[in-house]
């Protein structure tokens, strides 16, 4: 099991604290590993092999200049819930690295944005390194305001 893995299930169970806390302790242990997610403030809510979702929750400090969640903020959680999903589920013999990101903005994101990345089983077995992860942010109401696949390179371990 990968240690983002075992610190979300460690962290989520741990009965003195809660799997709420656990949630947050969680989402700011992994906002410190990668410090630009921070600047989003995620709060993961699901971590399991194949999916991962968070919640970019609608502040001042994400807004464009509508009001609304900025695209590349919504791009960072995208980014930051792929990241999560890919080392929750990459082979212990394999590597990744993001290759290309490419999305389309469908609705303001007038809410906070909650940001889910998916992949199948399948495609980690898979010899080829071209992995495309689906992401896509619903806001509050269930309307999609942001969708599209990020591309990974996935290759052994030297």
């Amino acid at each position: 099991m990968s240690q983002v893995l075992s610190l979300w299930r460690t962290a989520t169970t741990v009965p003195v604290v809660g799997a709420s806390v656990g949630k947050r302790v969680f989402s700011l242990a992994f906002a410190q590993k990668a410090p630009y997610f921070a600047t989003i403030r995620p709060r993961f809510t699901v971590l399991e092999p194949n999916r991962a979702e968070l919640v970019i929750p609608k502040r001042r400090g994400v807004h464009n200049h509508i009001g609304t969640v900025h695209a590349i903020a919504l791009c960072n959680g995208l980014e930051a819930a792929m990241g999560a999903l890919a080392e929750a589920t990459i082979p212990a013999d394999k590597r990744w690295i993001p290759k290309g990101m490419e999305v389309a903005y469908t609705a303001k994101a007038t809410s906070d944005i909650t940001c889910i990345a998916e992949t199948d089983p399948e495609q980690w077995a898979s010899d080829d390194p071209d992995l495309p992860v689906r992401v896509t942010g619903v806001r509050d109401d269930g309307t999609v305001v942001v969708e599209g696949v990020i591309r990974l390179w996935v290759t052994p371990k030297s």
